[in-house]
């Protein structure tokens, strides 16, 4: 009896992590920023029908525009409005800026998964295209999963991802450990599996106390590119600290990125 009563329990619990999991994942603030000096609402069209608002932020005056677009895909939390200090300070280096939000996030309708992001990643993709100058990647955390899956799809001058980890199961088993995580994720996000296929420029930053995403996983990434890879240590850096959010060291990254021939 005792253990029908333990298997059932069992089930139970991982039903409602198959049901639930995507709010451990996604912490989305659904209001609409208000819109920033120095920035542009423009709207994004998804292959399944969405309009999504983001933001362009162009080099300030006096600052010589480098002809270069930056496409930032964000971590899992917030809105674009926690990204501002990032896009300001690449703008300041010359560099064109969209701040994307993915669907449920900054005031945009849908909900948040793993082939959502996706979508919404191409079709910022598909506006900086528009724009006719080299496009880099840049990903935070979840946003480097999106952004190594975009790379993989079209590749870009460049790469750089903030925090990346293995695949999002490995993260799960981290916070998770008692919980078949791998066995039950809807969500998968192969970083390591597909960052063996990209073959241009890429730099992989990351904090050295990260206590979200493990720094030998965001190491095993880097390691296992498909091209030439710069490992950028910021030493007892933690997940969502401001030096690695968008300080000095993740700001140089793109920069010298750019600036390789």
């Amino acid at each position: 009896m005792v253990l029908v009563v333990g298997l059932v329990l069992v089930v139970l619990v991982a039903g409602l992590v198959w049901a639930l999991q995507r709010r451990l994942i996604y912490f989305p603030d659904r209001s609409a920023p208000p819109l920033p000096p120095g920035a542009r609402t423009v709207d994004l069209h998804t292959s399944d029908g969405l309009r999504l608002q983001a933001w362009l932020f162009e080099p300030p005056p006096g600052v010589p525009d480098r002809k270069v677009s930056i496409l930032v895909a964000p971590g899992n939390a917030g809105n674009r409005g926690d990204r501002l200090p990032l896009a300001t300070g690449l703008a300041n280096r010359g560099l064109t800026v969209l701040l994307l939000d993915y669907r449920g996030y900054g005031g945009n309708p849908g909900r948040p998964s793993e082939q959502g992001l996706a979508r919404d990643v191409r079709a910022a993709r598909v506006y900086l295209v528009g724009l006719q100058r080299p496009i880099v990647y840049l990903g935070e955390s979840l946003g480097a999963a999106v952004a190594t899956g975009l790379a993989a799809e079209h590749p870009s001058a460049g790469l750089v991802l903030r925090s990346p980890f293995a695949d999002l199961p490995a993260v799960g088993r981290e916070h998770y450990p008692f919980l078949p995580v791998r066995l039950l994720a809807r969500d998968r996000f192969p970083v390591r599996e597909l960052i063996s296929r990209i073959t241009v420029p890429t730099v992989v930053v990351y904090g050295t106390a990260d206590e979200v995403v493990p720094a030998g996983q965001s190491v095993g990434v880097a390691e296992r590119a498909g091209g030439p890879v710069r490992l950028v240590a910021v030493e007892g850096a933690g997940h969502n600290d401001a030096v690695l959010v968008a300080g000095p060291p993740l700001i140089d990254a793109v920069d010298d990125l750019v600036r390789e021939p």
